[in-house]
């Protein structure tokens, strides 16, 4: 890359998607220079945010950009958590928050087509009111279907339905040319050459920019219920998850939380927790076709945690009980985030998830951090937050990071290697973006990392999509 905007390609940019939307003053470019991970990266301030509203638009934009070898990053709703639409080589910000419509509901096929601005709260609602079902749910209802797509975003409920890769049928896909394409489809089955869908689906922006997607949908389920289950450590919370894979039950999610931050976020919503007994917590969401079919899991799951360290059962059995319940451990990150440094995304296998949440506990005390743990136990996916506080009494106590600094850095490393040992990865579904890129090879081979490199050449020879992600 070469390029540097000046008021010649400002004019260009603007004859294509309209004066309003090219966005150059340095106080509304600000706005877009960073995501919601806490540790802000300086100096990656957008030249100029261009929203285009069609795809014509967003080639045209594309197309002036290799002629003059201009950055460009894309964005969605900026809810992610590795710097992956930050800007660091200035440039344009592609945003999409015109494109943001619900195009159609295919009933006869259940497949729903969006453009890639819509966010997950709008979609659920679109979807519910055509008395169908989105299973995956990463947290935040801020989030656009292309960031989503774009860093194959999970969620809780992966452990039964599986993340966003699972119900992508096709794309709509521009690529650094301009050159618009379109993988998959209204298909089940498609076995006609490289599946190019799931090569975007991850792939972060680097590879080509997402416009519109094919997004399969499903019947609702009918009966829903939540189990909170304390123990006395994280080890019997975690060691009791496999035991219930073991019996042939698939819960919808199985989530796990310490009883620390489940109670600053109580704190931080004023809600209610079922139970304050023990010091971790097992979230389980199970569904059913009927009453008795629930009744029989429920009380199954029931008698397997009794049976092996738990404190007590509570179950959730309203939908307003269900939804206070949900909204307290996906509101934790929020109530801890002030004091938050850095947020690991380990992925274990499942089996192997107890051993690296000891792991987790085993380094907190050799440095003497507060490394508060919670994560999809169903699934491997562990979030350790590496915190500049301590807990005391019920409370966040800051600390000065510069005197822990190496610690955490210490920490972070023992955590991503162990993952590796365990044939695990760095990110379950945050991406590696800016903020990970170090650490990728510690999980990842080489020879991948290499053919990843030349895919991406190939992509986009001339290196303008998103540079600086994923690789360093």
């Amino acid at each position: 890359m070469s390029g540097k905007i000046n008021e010649e390609i400002i004019s260009q940019l603007k004859s294509i998607v309209g004066d309003n939307n090219v966005i150059t003053s340095p106080e509304e470019v600000g706005v877009y220079a960073n995501d919601e991970y806490v540790c802000r990266q300086e100096g990656c301030q957008p030249e100029a945010v261009v929203r285009p509203g069609k795809v014509e638009e967003v080639s045209a934009v594309l197309k002036l950009a290799s002629e003059y070898q201009l950055p460009v990053t894309p964005r969605g709703g900026g809810t992610g958590l590795a710097g992956g639409c930050v800007p660091i080589y200035g440039g344009v910000v592609l945003s999409f928050q015109r494109m943001n419509k619900f195009l159609e509901l295919d009933r006869k096929n259940q497949v729903a087509v969006v453009e890639s601005g819509l966010t997950l709260g709008e979609f659920i609602r679109q979807v519910e009111a055509h008395g169908f079902y989105f299973p995956p749910h990463p947290g935040d209802e801020g989030a656009m279907f292309g960031g989503m797509i774009a860093t194959n975003a999970g969620g809780s409920r992966a452990v039964k339905y599986g993340g966003i890769r699972n119900y992508v049928r096709g794309l709509e896909v521009v690529l650094a040319d301009g050159q618009v394409i379109h993988p998959g489809g209204k298909l089940i089955k498609n076995s006609s050459g490289y599946n190019l869908v799931n090569l975007f689906i991850g792939s972060e922006g680097t590879l080509g920019v997402i416009t519109r997607a094919i997004i399969q949908v499903m019947s609702k389920p009918i009966f829903l219920r939540t189990m909170v289950i304390p123990f006395n450590s994280i080890e019997q919370a975690i060691d009791n998850v496999p035991l219930i894979f073991d019996r042939g039950i698939l819960p919808m999610a199985v989530e796990f939380a310490g009883l620390d931050v489940i109670s600053l976020s109580e704190r931080h919503l004023n809600l209610n927790w079922p139970t304050h007994s023990g010091d971790m917590h097992l979230m389980i969401i199970v569904d059913a076709g009927s009453e008795d079919d629930l009744g029989k899991m429920t009380d199954e799951i029931a008698d397997i945690v009794l049976e092996n360290g738990a404190l007590d059962v509570f179950v959730a059995d309203t939908a307003a009980k269900q939804d206070e319940v949900l909204k307290i451990r996906s509101e934790i990150y929020e109530a801890i985030k002030k004091e938050t440094v850095d947020i690991l995304d380990t992925s274990v296998p499942r089996s192997e998830i107890a051993g690296h949440v000891r792991k987790i506990h085993e380094v907190a005390q050799k440095y003497g951090l507060w490394l508060p743990v919670f994560g999809h136990a169903g699934d491997g996916n562990v979030h350790t937050h590496l915190m500049k506080a301590k807990y005391e009494n019920g409370q966040m106590v800051p600390i000065n990071v510069e005197e822990i600094k190496d610690k955490l850095e210490k920490a972070r490393q023992e955590l991503f290697q162990d993952a590796a040992s365990r044939g695990g990865v760095i990110s379950g579904e945050h991406g590696i973006g800016l903020y990970k890129r170090n650490y990728f090879p510690l999980t990842i081979e080489a020879g991948q990392i290499d053919l990843m490199k030349k895919i991406k050449q190939a992509a986009d020879p001339l290196g303008i999509l998103n540079p600086g992600k994923i690789f360093l």
